[in-house]
């Protein structure tokens, strides 16, 4: 049979849709943004009919938030699921260690059936990701069988208990019975169309269709479609495809040249715009999609009048490739390395991985860097070293790409070798060298052999220098010395030579001559940087060799060995500072005498140094994204003036310091800009002289760049007194990352500048009641929001407020669940919150029963505008009724409550079987004695046999005192127990009969007492009483009661104790005991007290109520008040 045809698939990514298939327009998926998810996708095969055949798909969730979901499909959306069993086999496994899914689909024994367009979708979250595969099915080459029946058989090992009916052998034989000659192409379709629907499945059995439903779809598409369409000339066809970024035009033909047509995309109507272009040419209508991406595989309609056209566009996208593959790169230690590779299109995911692990922004932290630059994806590592060793891959969906990483140690440099020396007797040799490592350690050798420290040989390391010093030099130090670094195949070399000089004495005296040569400007002033060494040597002659003296201030500086020495040779004398401090600094006086005589010189040692850090830095002020900060000067400029400063900031809790300035800055007041607003700050500050930089000072408090709010909005009046006034307003617009700490309020009298301050603290809140203000007077309001940064602009009141008592007359607002009887149980709280109004504040009052409420359980709490009646636990004696009074001077306004506290009945009383007979006993009973303080709406009756002892219901919200109970068991004796009921529920104890009902066997017939016709007579009673009224004048009335009574009674209406007779304004009715007194619009004095009487022979019975009779007008005066 032919193959239904396929539209394209959508690249690799997109799964072939079968014709028969076709999704119903508005069922498309909503997928997720596609991604690379896979590791290793399925492959398209060839199976062997009979054979084994298994597909992996692996995916990695290493980026994912949850475990992913697998779906397998056939076609585009036939679930496999569903089909899990013998013949379809599913496995998936999880490796923690490499964080993969491995998803594994078996199909055991291939057969034709099996063949077509397969596809595995994976989705997690907001991520998806899907892969399709073919799998043709070819024939075992194998001898006929002659038996016919072999070929019927099902699919699977499980023999008559396996897959489904296998005909696919059974066909190949009819196919190799028939006459060779050319086949036939059979269209399934049209035998569809042609067969009855009983014959459906067998056609399809027949042809190697297995998705049932899915024929059943095509076929009753295929039967609309046959009907002409009214509406269009030509279709849209089942299917388009087109390559992402290309545009595709969809085109029908219409029957009416003027009919509207509307576009549709998965059932939303398209709009024209630059990415959907509408056009319309004699009788063909054409929706151009430019520039199409993966948003606009989905399916459309075309809808004209009530017809419409369906079709589905999918959508190509090309796999992402490498165009430009990594490099291996070979870098030293601490060096900066680039992996840059390139892609095929703009805006491609690409991960990068490091032997088999993924480095992303999150794991990565500061020791990798992402950039991406067009097609250009770069990995940056900052400072490698050793760990960075490895391979490094970067992966797309459509390629990947490989470069290894070597790192070397980094080479010492020498920056100063060590130089020979030639020098004389007693005087200091020093070796010194400087390499680029300053941890880099070594050793000193003379002849080979290593140099040991002593008094007279000092080894010393100080950064990248290196030194070597020998005091006092002597023959035998002479010899070539080198420098080692531990750990580097290096060495620096150089030769000491000792210099022999010999001098003859030739006696003479010469008076000592000081020869003192500071070599600076100042005349014998010497500067010195602290922690250098100075070394001042002074050339001394004269015969005998004279005594030399050194004096700082009145001190002897003495020769001994220390940090301030004297270094004392036959013609020279050295004044050495071994790093040189503050303390050294001051004037020095060198003595020089001798026989002949003596020489004085004075010179002055100034010491220099960095200067001290900066002082009380702080931050004065914020803006909305700057700061001015303002430090003072360090207390010691170290001897130099101070050119400028340099500043730094950072996040408060980073460890990353910014510099905000490279070029020195004179001022102590600095603006710092280019803030993030809300975000803490903390800034120091170093001091810069001409010997170098301070010490940071200490951290600043950390400060937070914010902007003062907007004014607060919507200020209003809300209350006004004789001396205040009650302001509110609402929250400013814009409130920033600062908050609101409070609010200010100011006033002024009208026409006047001087805006006097109402509130000494913040107001949090957003209402304010200003005081003490004069009566009579207009005044002008206005608020501002404060916070960290300052005030906001203020909010002021469009008009001036006149300073006056308003006057209310008091109303209570009974709220609507009050106004008729409260119910509650004994034991639980009550809560009534009533608000009332009134201007002054009116005094309240509560009543119940018409007395002053003064029990201490029940509480009452008033405000300016409510008050509340709270009980925390209710009792039966807190029922009654409760009046609220609200008074002002001499107008008041009263309410009245009803509540009522009930709770469970008692049991009834008197319970006893009154008579038995047959299976029947009958029971009486008395209401209980404690009704809970509401009405009895029922009863509930119990029986149990003496056998069982067990209770079963007989009546449930029984209403009379009686009942007769049925159904009862011969032999058996019975107890019965009643529960009375109210609204609460049944009560708690149950009324047990004091005596039994025996059933007998005998004595069935019951012997009926003789009838005693009951008297019915009574006297007049009232059931329903007249009730108060209040009407309005010129509305006609009513009052109504009931009666009851035999004989009938009488009936008289009376109006202040006068019968009314014979008045055409009052109509009298008797409707089986319901008595109705019309009122045919009454005026004022038609108000008063009406009684209805009821007389018989054997009694009388009246009620009264009362009639208030109101003007319409009365109420619209009252509301002008």
């Amino acid at each position: 049979m032919p193959e239904p045809q396929k539209p394209e698939a959508k690249g690799d990514d997109a799964a072939a849709a079968p014709a028969d298939k076709e999704t119903p327009p508005g069922e498309g998926p909503q997928m997720s943004e596609m991604t690379g998810l896979f590791v290793l996708k399925p492959e398209s095969v060839t199976a062997t009919k009979g054979k084994d055949i298994t597909f992996v798909a692996k995916v990695d969730s290493s980026n994912l938030t949850r475990k992913p979901a697998m779906k397998w499909l056939k076609g585009k959306w036939l679930d496999l699921a569903s089909k899990a069993g013998k013949h379809l086999q599913f496995k998936e496994s999880y490796d923690r260690n490499t964080k993969i899914y491995t998803y594994e689909m078996s199909i055991i024994k291939v057969v034709d059936g099996d063949a077509g367009g397969y596809r595995c979708e994976v989705t997690s979250k907001d991520k998806c990701d899907s892969c399709t595969f073919e799998v043709s099915v070819q024939a075992v080459q194998e001898d006929q069988q002659d038996n016919i029946l072999e070929a019927f058989k099902r699919s699977g090992d499980a023999g008559e208990d396996a897959g489904d009916l296998d005909f696919s052998a059974l066909l190949k034989k009819r196919k190799e019975k028939k006459a060779e000659g050319p086949k036939e192409e059979v269209d399934v379709w049209e035998i569809l169309k042609a067969a009855k629907p009983c014959d459906y499945e067998k056609i399809a059995f027949q042809y190697g269709i297995t998705d049932l439903r899915g024929m059943l779809k095509r076929l009753k598409k295929m039967k609309a479609e046959e009907k002409k369409s009214e509406a269009f000339l030509m279709k849209l066809d089942p299917a388009y495809s087109v390559d992402k970024g290309k545009k595709i035009q969809l085109t029908v033909e219409v029957a009416d040249p003027n009919t509207p047509i509307k576009w549709l995309k998965n059932g939303q109507e398209i709009k024209p715009s630059a990415k959907y272009v509408f056009e319309s040419v004699g009788n063909k209508r054409s929706l151009t999609i430019n520039k199409c991406n993966l948003s606009d595989d989905a399916a459309y309609e075309c809808v004209v009048g009530e017809e419409k056209c369906f079709t589905e566009v999918f959508v190509k996208e090309p796999p992402v490739t490498i165009t430009k593959l990594l490099d291996d790169v070979l870098t030293v230690v601490g060096e900066k390395v680039e992996f840059e590779v390139e892609v095929s299109e703009e805006g491609a995911s690409v991960k990068w991985m490091k032997d088999g692990v993924e480095l992303n922004r999150e794991t990565a932290g500061s020791k990798y860097r992402f950039k991406k630059d067009g097609k250009r994806h770069v990995l940056i590592i900052n400072e490698a070293t050793k760990e960075d060793i490895g391979m490094y891959y970067a992966f797309t969906n459509g390629g990947e790409s490989k470069a290894e990483l070597e790192v070397e140690d980094k080479e010492l440099e020498v920056l100063q070798s060590i130089a020979d020396l030639t020098v004389k007797a007693a005087e200091q040799a020093v070796f010194k060298c400087e390499v680029s490592d300053e941890k880099v350690t070594g050793k000193w050798f003379k002849d080979d052999v290593e140099v040991q420290a002593s008094d007279r040989i000092k080894m010393t390391h100080i950064g990248r220098t290196h030194k070597l010093t020998i005091d006092d030099v002597k023959p035998s130090d002479a010899g070539d010395y080198t420098f080692v670094p531990d750990g580097y195949a290096i060495s620096l070399s150089a030769k000491l030579n000792f210099l022999e000089i010999k001098i003859e004495y030739v006696p003479r005296q010469d008076p000592p001559k000081i020869h003192l040569d500071t070599g600076t400007g100042s005349k014998n002033t010497i500067t010195v940087v602290a922690g250098n060494k100075l070394r001042l040597d002074v050339e001394i002659t004269g015969e005998p060799a004279p005594v030399v003296c050194w004096m700082k201030g009145d001190e002897v500086v003495s020769e001994l060995e220390g940090r301030v020495r004297l270094e004392t040779r036959k013609t020279l004398s050295s004044f050495v500072i071994e790093g040189a401090e503050k303390v050294d600094e001051g004037y020095y006086t060198i003595t020089v005498t001798n026989p002949a005589g003596e020489d004085k010189a004075e010179l002055f040692v100034k010491i220099v140094d960095v200067p001290n850090p900066p002082e009380n830095v702080k931050c004065a002020s914020v803006g909305e994204d700057s700061a001015v900060i303002t430090w003072d000067p360090p207390s010691f400029d170290g001897g130099v003036p101070v050119k400028g400063y340099l500043m730094e900031r950072k996040k408060t809790g980073s460890s990353r310091w910014t510099k905000l300035n490279f070029d020195v800055y004179e001022s102590t007041t600095y603006e710092a800009k280019k803030m993030i607003e809300g975000v803490l700050y903390e800034m120091r500050v170093y001091a810069v002289n001409g010997i170098g930089i301070s010490q940071p000072t200490a951290n600043s408090k950390p400060f937070m760049p914010i902007a003062p709010t907007s004014e607060p909005t919507r200020l209003m009046v809300e209350d006004v007194t004789d001396t205040t006034c009650a302001l509110k307003w609402r929250p400013p617009e814009k409130i920033g990352a600062g908050g609101i700490d409070g609010y200010i309020i100011e006033y002024c009298v009208e026409e006047s500048d001087q805006w006097v301050r109402a509130n000494e603290e913040l107001v949090t809140k957003n209402q304010y009641r200003v005081k003490g203000l004069p009566a009579g007077e207009k005044m002008l309001f206005r608020v501002a929001a404060v916070n960290i940064a300052g005030q906001s602009p203020h909010a002021t009141l469009s008009q001036a407020v006149t300073i006056r008592e308003i006057t209310e007359n008091p109303k209570i607002r009974l709220p609507r669940n009050l106004r008729s009887k409260l119910i509650k149980l004994v034991g639980e709280k009550v809560n009534l919150v009533i608000p009332f109004q009134g201007k002054p504040r009116p005094v309240v009052t509560w009543y119940k029963d018409d007395v002053l409420l003064e029990d201490k359980s029940v509480g009452t709490r008033t405000s300016e505008v409510d008050t509340i009646l709270f009980i925390r636990s209710a009792e039966r004696t807190h029922s009654g009724k409760y009046t609220l009074t609200v008074q002002i001077e001499n107008m008041s306004d009263s309410a009245d409550l009803d509540i009522q506290i009930v709770e469970k009945p008692g049991p009834p009383i008197a319970v006893h079987v009154t008579d038995v007979w047959g299976f029947n006993a009958a029971l009486e009973w008395k209401p209980p004695k404690d009704d809970g303080n509401c009405e009895i709406i029922g009863y509930t009756v119990q029986k149990s046999d003496k056998k069982t002892k067990e209770w079963f219901t007989v009546y449930e919200h029984n209403h009379r005192p009686s009942c007769t109970v049925s159904d009862l068991v011969m032999g058996n004796e019975y107890f019965f127990r009643v529960f009375s009921e109210n609204i609460c529920g049944l009560s708690d104890d149950p009324g047990i009969s004091k005596n039994t009902a025996v059933i007998t066997k005998t004595g069935l017939i019951h012997n009926r007492s003789p009838y005693k016709e009951k008297d019915m007579s009574s006297s007049p009673k009232f059931t329903a009483p007249l009730v108060d009224r209040s009407v309005i004048a010129g509305y006609t009335t009513a009052i109504s009661c009931a009666v009851r009574g035999n004989p009938k009674p009488k009936i008289i209406w009376m109006k202040n104790n006068i019968m009314i007779e014979g008045d055409p304004k009052f109509l009298m009715q008797n409707n089986q005991g319901v008595l109705t007194l019309n009122i045919r619009k009454p005026s004022l004095f038609d108000g008063g007290k009406y009684t209805c009487k009821a007389v018989n022979e054997l009694g009388e019975d009246e009620v009264e109520c009362k009639l208030v009779v109101r003007v319409l007008q009365e109420k619209g005066e009252e509301a002008k008040k």
